[in-house]
């Protein structure tokens, strides 16, 4: 299922075993990285300092190296104040076929502590509501 220039010989191991409908938490940098996800779940560091490396940045990598069905992120609470999260429309552009689900903040928690989501990979994005839940999609033939 695996495509695409990706190097990193544990993330690479991860995605090889993972398959359709498994998901992975690009998690920013505020992200409870190991509390935030199920015991089964493989932690990826990839947070080497403050702002290196941003979700944007392994995802770019990432979306050519498997098929994503689905994407989704997290967004404040319905009580909140609604404020502008640019790393959304940043993910949507890179992400243009993709289909979008949002889900606020404590929902997103027990969305990515399913035993659906199998890898987590911590970056050290700074931005707020910078977590991206994907699901994996199909390798369709000649891909």
């Amino acid at each position: 299922m695996l495509y695409g220039p990706m190097t990193h010989p544990q993330f690479l191991r991860a995605l090889a075993a993972a398959g359709h409908g498994s998901k992975i938490l690009l998690a920013d940098g505020n992200y409870p990285h190991t509390t935030g996800v199920n015991p089964n779940c493989e932690l990826v560091s990839l947070n080497l300092a403050p702002g290196m490396l941003t979700v944007s940045q392994v995802l770019e990598v990432l979306k050519q190296t498997i098929p994503i069905e689905k994407a989704e992120i997290m967004v404040p609470e319905a009580d909140q104040d609604p404020i502008e999260i640019p790393a959304h429309a940043q993910y949507r552009e890179a992400l243009p076929d993709v289909e979008f689900g949002e889900i606020t903040r404590f929902a997103f928690y027990d969305a990515a502590r399913s035993q659906d989501v199998g890898i987590i990979v911590a970056t050290g994005d700074q931005r707020l509501y910078a977590n991206l839940l994907l699901t994996v999609g199909v390798r369709h033939p000649g891909e």
